[in-house]
């Protein structure tokens, strides 16, 4: 059974503010969970095939490219209210996304 101790440390990290009652609460909620994970665990899925990527598509995102559509006089106004541009575009900061597996 997971303690109360161990709830008042999740609770802390997800910034929950949680009342006695609520404590008590999820400790059994989460005894449960974590009980009928081990009971998962028993199963034997040796001949059970993955099915992490059922669809088999590959990346649809379109290519990235400027698209025309913006009349030059409205582009060229646009341009010049923009902090920054680079060779008539306007310029941004990198974002960045992690790549998870």
């Amino acid at each position: 059974m997971i303690t109360k101790k161990e709830i008042q440390h999740i609770a802390k990290l997800a910034r929950l503010g949680l009342t006695e009652k609520e404590i008590e609460k999820f400790q059994g909620e989460f005894s449960r969970i974590l009980d009928y994970i081990e009971k998962l665990k028993e199963v034997d899925t040796t001949k059970v095939e993955s099915s992490r990527f059922i669809l088999r598509r590959e990346n649809v995102a379109r290519k990235d490219e400027a698209q025309e559509g913006i009349k030059s006089e409205t582009r060229r106004k646009l341009l010049k209210l923009a902090p920054e541009t680079k060779d008539g575009y306007l310029k941004t900061k990198p974002i960045l996304y992690p790549i998870r597996n």
